[in-house]
């Protein structure tokens, strides 16, 4: 399933180029019968994780994801065990900081590792492939940090958000989930998330609760990523500088400010210090003073064109060019950004820039490093209306010790057969990509 990994080195190929090669890997050897499945699924009476809780976590959702009708999730995982789990990740998250600070050093003189993984939205199967037989599960050697989009578009957005949560509630110092753009009220209610919930958990009190309690943890997620000093890691990008915005009090009446246009004011890169003072936890517009950090890191998209310029494609966020990139990882002493936030349908549409067919691109090259997107959900969406499938491979980057700034790509194939299930929206009508978004409905999502 998996492609052999590829290092990265100085020579580069075309930033069109796929650098990963494709071969089989041959079966893997025959294993001892897993532990059989503790059902219903109860939280430890100390409320302490341990690994075999969380094996069974997920081999339990594995399980009602392929036998089970959706309706029946209640009766693997109650609503107390979700509030449980809920509440305790929601506490460590909302403590994080807006960028928080991956320090690896691994234990017993062992090589230490950092993957990186992008968007897996709500494909299950595959982040559980990921997690057992892809990078391996996360150890005191092996960190793992997830640039955001655990839900939409797929049918178990809220199992693997879930699963996400309970290993960062086991590891909190060597798990990191960060936010995506669609962790948010308007986009959840776009794509699928709201109504699978409601599906899964009743469509009257216990569905709403569940859907809000996520709403609230996602507002708790972290913004951005520091690795080891040198690889700076978000959902969609870099971020601009907070204008200073001169207002005066119209005339007659008292504390309305009247605020100039912001694209009237010329862009340039934002601190690191503006970015943890940024609010984030808003989960939709306005996305103006504090909050334009927030819109630009979860929105924004790198450009072949040079410059920095309002994302007017998506409405929001930023679009930046090569010279903003060697700016910012110099600026930072930086020698990598993994962003992640396209997929082969938002490529599809931008031309210049390398394909998802491998999971990942090499978007620019400059004197101080390099710009990847990271994409880490295979054929992408689970549900296309297109006749022919994308058929992309998903990816994840693995950073090593002692530098964790030379990138090895794994690229790897969708776990097939995927369940049969019905989507949670209509992919037909909806856009494949986060283009050209209803500002309207995300602020009315918002109020």
């Amino acid at each position: 399933m998996q492609s052999p990994p590829h290092q990265d080195s100085g020579d580069s190929p075309p930033l069109s180029t796929p650098e990963s090669t494709v071969t089989t890997d041959q079966p893997p050897p025959s294993q001892p019968p897993p532990p059989p499945l503790q059902i219903p699924i109860t939280w430890p009476p100390d409320g302490t994780l341990t690994l075999p809780w969380i094996t069974n976590f997920m081999s339990t959702l594995n399980h009602s994801s392929r036998h089970l009708k959706p309706y029946d999730l209640p009766t693997i995982l109650p609503v107390k065990v979700f509030d449980a789990l809920i509440l305790t990740g929601s506490k460590i998250l909302h403590k994080e900081a807006n960028c928080v600070v991956v320090e690896p050093e691994g234990g017993d003189g062992k090589e230490s590792e950092v993957v990186v993984v992008g968007d897996v939205h709500g494909q299950l199967h595959d982040v559980l492939w990921l997690l057992n037989e892809g990078a391996g599960l996360p150890n005191e050697n092996r960190w793992f940090v997830f640039n955001g989009d655990y839900v939409d578009r797929g049918a178990w957005g809220l199992e693997t958000f879930l699963i996400l949560l309970a290993w960062k509630v086991f590891m909190p110092h060597r798990v990191f989930l960060l936010r995506g753009n669609h962790e948010s009220k308007y986009c959840t209610s776009v794509y699928g998330f709201e109504k699978e919930v409601l599906a899964k958990y009743g469509d009257k009190n216990e569905g709403k609760h569940v859907y809000r309690k996520c709403l609230g943890c996602f507002e708790g997620l972290p913004l951005a990523s520091i690795i080891a000093g040198r690889v700076y890691t978000a959902h969609g990008g870099i971020f601009r500088t907070i204008p200073a915005t001169p207002s005066k009090r119209a005339k007659g009446k008292k504390n309305r400010k009247v605020i100039l246009n912001p694209e009237s004011v010329p862009l340039s890169l934002g601190s690191m210090e503006e970015l943890a003072k940024a609010r984030r936890s808003v989960l939709d517009p306005p996305w103006e003073g504090q909050n334009l950090i927030p819109g630009d890191i979860l929105w924004s998209d790198p450009s072949n064109k040079p410059g920095l310029s309002p994302n007017k494609e998506r409405g929001i966020g930023l679009l930046w060019g090569p010279d903003c990139t060697e700016d910012f990882l110099k600026k930072f002493s930086l020698k990598l950004i993994i962003r992640s936030h396209e997929g082969p349908d938002a490529r599809e549409k931008r031309p210049g820039l390398g394909g998802m067919d491998e999971g990942y691109t090499i978007d620019h090259v400059v004197p101080s490093g390099k710009l990847i997107t990271v994409f880490s959900a295979p054929d992408y969406p689970q549900f296309q209306a297109a006749e022919e499938r994308y058929k992309n491979k998903g990816a994840y980057i693995v950073l090593k010790s002692p530098n964790f700034d030379t990138p090895i790509f794994h690229s790897f194939e969708a776990v097939t057969p995927r369940p049969k299930v019905n989507p949670y929206y209509d992919f037909e009508d909806v856009i494949d990509s986060d283009e050209e978004l209803d500002m309207s409905l995300m602020a009315e999502a918002s109020s």
